[in-house]
């Protein structure tokens, strides 16, 4: 079988990943901990000295190690329904049975922080969070965002709730807001989404130094870990190497023949392993419209942080209308140059799933792009048919050919 270079910065990656969970669970003992939702604004909680983690990413976690069927199959035993989004399943049953879990689940919260900007079901996983912990929740509420700008006065609505969660977590936690120690985060939040842009961007060059299973790879430090040091040091390792791999005319996918863009959330289960005949074809994925949502976010003003932060918050993808959603891909398509476009119609996320096939026609009344839309699941590979999946992408790319 065919060779494929690999990223010998994801090995550093990883590894601060490791070190993240580790450390965030030997200092719960002295700090209070913060579970937080993917859109949530975490310098303010981190200001403080709060302690944030994301079920989100540890569900992307459980199915990266394939342990998070068994796990769903816990909360669904609790009477959870199998319809429900597989990252809320796979908590939820790392905290019925933690011995089943990665890491044996992650620490007790103190507190929640739920921001509404990305689906739903985030709003009843954390209340039903509060209740089985007995802990409070934050609720940040915010407006759907129908255009390409936010709207003043629904700017303003977003700055009025972050400064009540400011208050709310002083209450709380019985720490004092330092705002100097906040600037000091977002700057490092400003460094790290810029390099994490210039890394995607790199799938511009031809051929492209990169794959998207490998930006999936690379995207935990951006979403966990943003506000630190560690990302900038792991993410500039990262441009740097993709820079000489660029140089020296290094592809991610050997001969690469064909571009192609990926939508939608990864298949954790089966990683490299569903991009694979892929790769022995010649094509490439050198652009996503997930990974992307951690691009887009504007340079914090740091001298009245506050009001680019909510306009940060609205401008998250799925919390935008349709026509905006559309144009953010096309935009991408053309940019990266693709030949297609593979859509995971994703069980578990209906937010991004369900506009698929209006998102879908509008690229292809622009570009003419030839699409394939495979139905998976992210985490749950009970919801995955991985044969008939392969003559799927077997015919899809004779068309492509």
């Amino acid at each position: 079988m065919p060779k494929y270079p690999r990223l010998q910065s994801l090995k550093s990656i990883n590894q601060v990943m490791e070190q993240y969970y580790v450390k965030r669970k030997l200092m719960a003992r002295l700090k209070p901990v913060a579970y937080v939702t993917s859109g949530a604004p975490v310098e303010i909680l981190e200001a403080m000295g709060v302690l944030t983690l994301y079920p989100e990413n540890y569900g992307a976690l459980c199915g990266a190690r394939r342990v998070a069927v068994g796990l769903c199959e816990v909360a669904e035993g609790a009477g959870y329904s199998q319809d429900l989004c597989s990252y809320a399943r796979s908590h939820l049953g790392s905290i019925m049975k933690p011995a089943d879990a990665p890491l044996h689940g992650l620490p007790r919260p103190d507190l929640l922080l739920c921001c509404s900007n990305i689906c739903g079901t985030v709003l009843k996983w954390y209340e039903a969070l509060a209740d089985h912990y007995s802990v409070p929740l934050f609720v940040l509420d915010v407006p759907f965002q129908g255009g390409p700008e936010p709207q003043p006065h629904a700017v303003q609505y977003v700055v009025a709730q972050l400064e009540s969660l400011i208050a709310w977590t002083e209450e709380v936690t019985r720490r004092s807001w330092k705002p100097k120690k906040f600037r000091e985060l977002l700057a490092l939040s400003n460094e790290t989404v810029q390099l994490w842009r210039d890394i995607r961007d790199m799938g511009m060059h031809k051929p492209s130094p990169l794959n998207v299973p490998d930006l999936f790879m690379a995207m935990a430090p951006v979403v966990a870990m943003r506000a630190s040091r560690q990302s900038v040091e792991v993410y500039q390792g990262l441009k740097d190497e993709l820079e000489q791999r660029v140089a020296d005319g290094i592809g991610a996918v050997p001969g690469e023949r064909i571009r192609l863009l990926w939508d939608n959330i990864a298949i954790w289960y089966q990683l490299y392993r569903f991009f694979r005949p892929f790769m022995d074809a010649g094509v490439c994925f050198v652009t996503d419209g997930y990974t992307n949502a951690w691009a887009t976010a504007e340079p914090v003003d740091l001298d009245d942080p506050l009001p680019s932060m909510a306009r940060t918050l609205q401008a998250v993808y799925i919390n935008l209308d349709l026509e905006t959603r559309a144009t953010i891909v096309a935009d991408l398509a053309q940019r990266f140059d693709v030949d297609g476009m593979v859509m995971h119609a994703n069980w578990s996320c209906k937010p991004f799933s369900l506009t698929q096939s209006d998102i879908q026609a509008t690229v292809r009344e622009r570009m003419s792009l030839p699409t394939l839309v495979l139905e998976a699941d992210m985490c749950d590979s009970r919801r995955y048919n991985e044969g008939a999946a392969k003559e799927r992408i077997a015919a899809f790319l004779e068309m492509l050919e």
